[in-house]
């Protein structure tokens, strides 16, 4: 796993704004998020022991924000890996499409929130890793 932060590692810092009765986070698509957003998912829930992902996109681009919680996130790129954790509702991490991630390590409060640059397409999908390194060798 390499820990230097490449091009792979994008992180998106998300403007605190607020007093002093707290905190609050405005995600406006192509400022804060570099792409218009089409759809918005979140996970929350997950198990002990069990992990989410393990699939790469063709052509849709997110970005992975832990509004409560925490998670560790395994990027892939097919010529390096990555391995960061999500801890913050302040901070984002972009993952572009051909990217391979997986999330692990949930902890019992996480709330990932993910925000899509399209609607939901199955086709969009690499569910293979090793179809994934066949596509982004050719």
């Amino acid at each position: 796993m390499s820990s230097k932060q490449s091009d792979l590692v994008q992180w998106i810092e998300i403007p605190k704004l607020g007093d002093d009765r707290g905190s609050l986070v405005a995600l406006e698509g192509n400022k804060i998020v570099p792409f218009d957003i089409e759809r918005v998912y979140y996970i929350f829930g997950t198990k002990p022991g069990v992990a989410r992902g393990f699939h790469a996109h063709k052509a849709l681009k997110q970005v992975a924000i832990c509004i409560t919680g925490k998670c560790k996130m395994l990027l892939d790129n097919g010529i390096e890996k990555a391995e960061v954790w999500l801890d913050s509702p302040a901070k984002g991490i972009l993952i572009n499409h051909l990217v391979w991630h997986e999330m692990h390590e949930f902890s019992t409060d996480c709330v990932l929130l993910v925000l899509a640059s399209e609607h939901y397409d199955e086709s969009d999908y690499i569910r293979e890793y090793s179809d994934f390194i066949t596509r982004v060798n050719t």
